[in-house]
């Protein structure tokens, strides 16, 4: 049985997609062992829900290594869900080709600092691009920077706005979140 530990910063809905994927047996021999918050959020709730160890950690100069600190060793996957804090580099390195996160566009497009949520969808519409998506991708010190796993795509239409590129966005999440883990974890 493979230990994920998934970091959350809101709702938590790929979080529930997880979880529910693992218990449908999508993601095989696989379990979440822990939930760890950067701010309070709907995330933890679900967790607890679920009677799966729950930490908050505030964001701060020391999250990095707090987070260090609680990170089961036996951990195989740390999965970033809809998590907005920054790792430092030392904690990234520490845990090379074992942490990875979910973007919503296709990378290396619209990725970096300040593309996170609604920011990147206004910036897909705003540029007139033709197509959008979501990778998953190994993380690293850079930010997006990480080699992709898998990626989506669809057409954007003369139609779309942002509200409507993120509901397709979140649609492909939830198709290519579990895949991904999967394939990382040799499934």
């Amino acid at each position: 049985m493979k230990n994920i530990v998934i970091l959350v910063s809101g709702s938590g809905t790929n979080l529930q997609r997880i979880i529910d994927t693992i218990d449908s047996g999508e993601i095989q021999n696989a379990k979440v062992t822990l939930v760890v918050a950067d701010r309070e959020c709907y995330g933890l709730e679900r967790a607890k829900k679920h009677h799966i160890e729950n930490i908050l950690i505030p964001r701060g100069k020391n999250f990095s290594s707090e987070l260090g600190n609680v990170i089961p060793k036996d951990t195989d996957l740390i999965v970033l869900a809809g998590f907005l804090s920054i790792l430092k580099p030392e904690f990234c390195e520490n845990w090379t080709g074992k942490i990875i996160n979910i973007h919503p566009a296709l990378l290396p497009k619209f990725g970096g600092k300040g593309m996170w949520g609604m920011n990147v969808h206004n910036a897909v519409v705003e540029a007139g691009e033709k197509e959008s998506g979501a990778t998953v991708h190994f993380v690293t010190p850079g930010i997006d920077e990480g080699e992709a796993i898998l990626q989506k795509s669809f057409e954007v239409t003369a139609e779309d706005t942002p509200e409507t590129v993120a509901e397709k966005v979140h649609q492909i999440e939830y198709e290519i979140f579990p895949k991904a883990i999967n394939k990382v974890l040799g499934n």
